[in-house]
């Protein structure tokens, strides 16, 4: 099992910018070496539970729901033959601090765990760089037909706020003004009767409807692709 948690974080520049947690390997094959979280499957474990308890074993992590992103089996991904379950979620910057800082105060976060800006992360063991640029893939992907971009945001947000979080997983900029256009058409967005206020004019809070799921969980339901 392994996991691919992605965030939106400020870089140094103050542009919005995605991360994700790796692990250095301590042990062969590929000794040293960053990694996804993950970890083995038990008999006693449905694939979405391991993913989950592996991901919060490594990295005191624990998203409301985790999606299977795909399934690898290359046969030459591993020295021995290994069939990987992939999953991935996004998290907003102010869970993983509180949800990192009390996973350290336990006493139990290891030491091998490291965020890495996307864009400037180290090469990966395995086959792991395939599986991030895949799970990047279906980010974009899905942002043009879905809401996914919530997964970064809090309950309330501006306009701004969700162009910011569209341009950087597109990897590109967008026209403030054609943006607008189009999210406001899609029905998705609620004003608020909120501002928020700071240097430059009060700019409207929305939030997106909530009768409106989040994720597309097809016949099988939320109760079975989601952590329990």
């Amino acid at each position: 099992m392994s996991t691919v948690i992605l965030t939106l974080r400020r870089a140094e520049s103050g542009e919005p910018v995605l991360a994700l947690p790796l692990v250095r390997r301590t042990r062969a094959p590929f000794d040293g070496e960053w990694a996804l979280p993950g970890g083995w499957l038990t008999a006693a474990e449905s694939p979405v539970d391991a993913a989950a308890r592996t991901l919060a074993e490594t990295t005191g992590l624990t998203p409301s729901y985790l999606e299977q992103l795909y399934a690898f089996g290359a046969v030459d991904r591993s020295p021995t033959r290994v069939v990987s379950i992939v999953y991935w979620a996004l998290l907003r910057q102010d869970d993983v601090d509180a949800q990192s800082a009390a996973h350290r105060a336990s006493g139990l976060a290891p030491e091998n765990v490291r965020w890495f800006d996307l864009s400037e992360r180290p090469a990966l063991a395995f086959d792991h760089d395939k599986i991030v640029d895949y799970a990047l893939w279906r980010l974009r992907n899905k942002v043009g037909y879905s809401r996914v971009a919530q997964g970064f945001l809090p309950a309330e947000f501006t306009l701004s706020d969700l162009r910011e979080a569209y341009q950087s997983i597109l990897g590109r900029q967008l026209d403030p003004a054609n943006f607008r256009r189009q999210v406001e058409s899609t029905g998705n967005l609620i004003p608020t009767d909120r501002f928020r206020t700071g240097s430059h004019r009060p700019a409207r809070l929305y939030r997106y409807d909530t009768d409106v799921e989040l994720a597309d969980h097809g016949p099988l339901g939320p109760e079975e692709t989601s952590i329990r």
